[in-house]
């Protein structure tokens, strides 16, 4: 839905005690999944800026480290250029008085389903700079290992790891990805569903987060489950698996 309430304060403090408490950190959350800042449609539009402008908001107030956002989808857009050029125009507006607060927007990829933006990384890259020329809101990546299978990168083999690895060096600097999603895939290799397994359960298997995990680049990362939670216990198993195969 659209509408959402203000952080209680009081809930906010204990947040803020146990993150100190645990050592908790970063704290990331993400965006409602309603926002498409890539809509030409005005009135959808100016509800996801809106939308968008709240979550930056409460982002602050809870002490967030990092916003992830999808993209979003171009449908009605005649060019990825020109899909890209509104998302970043509706960043800026939603981000105006805001750049020095503490948060840093992370723009995530995504499987590639029917004109949705940011499933390559060349698109994440030429999306960070045209963002980067409108605002001073820091901005980096989120990456998603179901969302890069699905895309085409073969993430579940050492080979396709190190190229996978490669090329968002290369593309996006390693630098701006503090974050990452750790999900097997239901779907294939390239068929850009976006269906979350548990870990080792799905297309990418232990073998290929085995080789992510271990990579040297990626050891001081943070990854994030957003697995099936089936029946009780399935979170604190793959939290376990992935324990165990980053060695």
């Amino acid at each position: 839905m659209w509408r959402a309430l203000a952080p209680d304060p009081g809930r906010v403090a204990k947040l803020r005690d146990l993150r100190a408490k645990h050592d908790l950190y970063p704290l990331v959350i993400h965006t409602n999944y309603l926002i498409n800042l890539a809509s030409a449609d005005e009135v959808a539009l100016r509800q996801s800026i809106e939308s968008f402008r709240g979550e930056l908001e409460r982002a602050a107030i809870i002490g967030a480290e990092y916003l992830v956002l999808h993209p979003g989808n171009g449908k009605t857009h005649t060019s990825v250029e020109s899909a890209l050029d509104n998302v970043a125009g509706a960043v800026a507006v939603a981000a105006r008085g805001f750049e020095d607060r503490g948060v840093t927007l992370l723009f995530e990829n995504t499987a590639g389903a029917k004109n949705s933006l940011g499933s390559q990384f060349v698109e994440l890259l030429l999306l960070r700079e045209r963002v980067k020329r409108l605002t001073k809101l820091p901005v980096g990546f989120c990456i998603d290992t179901c969302h890069s299978l699905a895309a085409g990168y073969d993430v579940a083999t050492p080979t396709g790891v190190k190229e996978w690895i490669e090329e968002m060096s290369d593309l996006l600097g390693l630098d701006n990805i503090p974050v990452f999603h750790a999900n097997d895939s239901k779907g294939a290799l390239g068929s850009h569903i976006d269906r979350h397994a548990n870990i080792g359960h799905g297309q990418i298997g232990e073998a290929g987060f085995r080789a992510i995990l271990q990579s040297p680049e990626l050891r001081g990362k943070a990854f994030i489950l957003e697995t099936p939670f089936e029946e009780e216990g399935a979170d604190l198993r793959d939290i376990e698996a992935l324990k165990r195969l980053s060695g």
